[in-house]
Formats: structure tokens, sequence, C-alpha cells
């Protein structure tokens, strides 16, 4: 299984051009490795679009979704470091997704990334499951390398810069994941989910992305 865990946080958002050198930074310098060093975190990623919406997406991986829902990681979320607070307050049409990963197949990580959302109808989750999972097969797909589907948790998938309060429609979302060794073998990948019949009712969105960098909580330094 290429993804490290089983649960997946997805953040994505833009930035005010006159915000983003800090922004970055921030994220470079702070952000990454404070997250990746807590507890069930294992890794993250990094990503700014090519062609997508939000311009910037991070993905975390966990042990299991209930990381992602325990009291340390709550206590975590609710004291922010001063630096956090001045750029999450600046962020922008941001996603966060909390999900489980059900579906994980191929080898690696790609430097390039292929990014579906879509919205099941209720009912129809198993039947959809089983109808991505047949089409993910990289190893007929020349550089695609991975392929993985996230489904989001109702309950956590709250983005922490809106009122919690406030309806959210896409809290029970699934992404596809499609990892590519460079970016122009994402389109066809991606068509094979998008432009399906079967499927392209439920999209809401696509893009692709660049990778940035990655973090595993091996390469932090050691206390």
């Amino acid at each position: 299984m290429p993804l490290a865990g089983k649960g997946m946080l997805l953040t994505s958002m833009n930035i005010d051009p006159a915000h983003e050198a800090e922004f970055n930074r921030w994220y470079d310098r702070e952000h990454l490795e404070e997250r990746v060093a807590m507890p069930g975190f294992l890794e993250a990623r990094r990503y700014v679009a090519l062609d997508g919406n939000p311009k910037y997406l991070s993905l975390y991986s966990t042990e299991t979704i209930e990381v992602l829902g325990s009291p340390f990681y709550l206590t975590a979320l609710a004291n922010q470091t001063a630096w956090s607070k001045v750029n999450i307050a600046r962020f922008k049409d941001m996603i966060r997704s909390v999900s489980r990963i059900t579906i994980s197949r191929g080898t690696g990580r790609g430097a390039a990334l292929g990014i579906i959302r879509l919205r099941p109808a209720a009912g129809s989750e198993e039947n959809l499951r089983n109808a991505l999972r047949e089409q993910f097969d990289p190893s007929k797909l020349d550089r695609i390398i991975s392929m993985h589907l996230l489904e989001n948790d109702p309950a956590l998938s709250k983005p922490i810069t809106d009122d919690p309060a406030a309806p959210n429609p896409g809290a029970g979302d699934w992404f596809v994941l499609i990892d590519a060794t460079d970016v122009g073998a994402v389109p066809a990948a991606a068509a094979r989910i998008k432009d399906n019949a079967a499927f392209k009712p439920l999209v809401v969105s696509h893009g692709v992305y660049r990778l940035m960098w990655d973090l595993a909580k091996s390469d932090l330094p050691h206390t």
C-alpha cells in the first residue's frame, strides 16, 4: 500500500499574493514539521496547483482516522502558535477534509498529483467504491504509479476558518488521488474517471498539482 497509514487530512487554500511569501515560509519552517511531529502523524506533502483551485494543497497521512479526532490533536487545533493564527486567518476558499483511505493501489508517490473531488449520492457509496476500484490499476497506465480513494468523515471535515455551525454540503465528499511521475500523464488518467459517464455527474472539481516537498516522521531531528 503506497500511502502510509489509514487516515488522511487534506487541506487546500488560496492566499493573497501580498502574504504569500510569509505563508510559504510558515508552512515550510513551522507548520509541516509541527504536524508531522504529532502522535499518530506519519508524513506530509505540499503541492502547488498547475491547473486547479485552490492554489495550495497539503496531504497529511496518519496511522488511523481516529488520530484526527483525538484529544491531543483537537487540543493542538485549539491552541495554535501565534504564527499559525496569523496565517490561518488569511486563508481563502479553504477545503479541509478528514478522510479514510479506502483504496490505495500502486507503489510510491509521484512528483505530480491529479485530484478529483466527487460527491456520492446517499446510499450509492458501496457501488461507487466498487466501480472506482475497477479504474484503479496504475500498472496499465504509463507514468502513473499509484491511485487512491479518500472518503471524508462528515463530522470531522470542517474548515477551521469557517463558522462551525454553517452548512457544509461537501463534508461527505470523496477525493481520488492520482500519483504520476510527470504532469503530462495526469490528464489522460484523470479523464478515465472525470469524463466517465458513470462518474461525471458526481464530479465537483478536479486539478493537477506539482509536489513542492514532503516530510516523513523519520526525517525529523531526534530529541
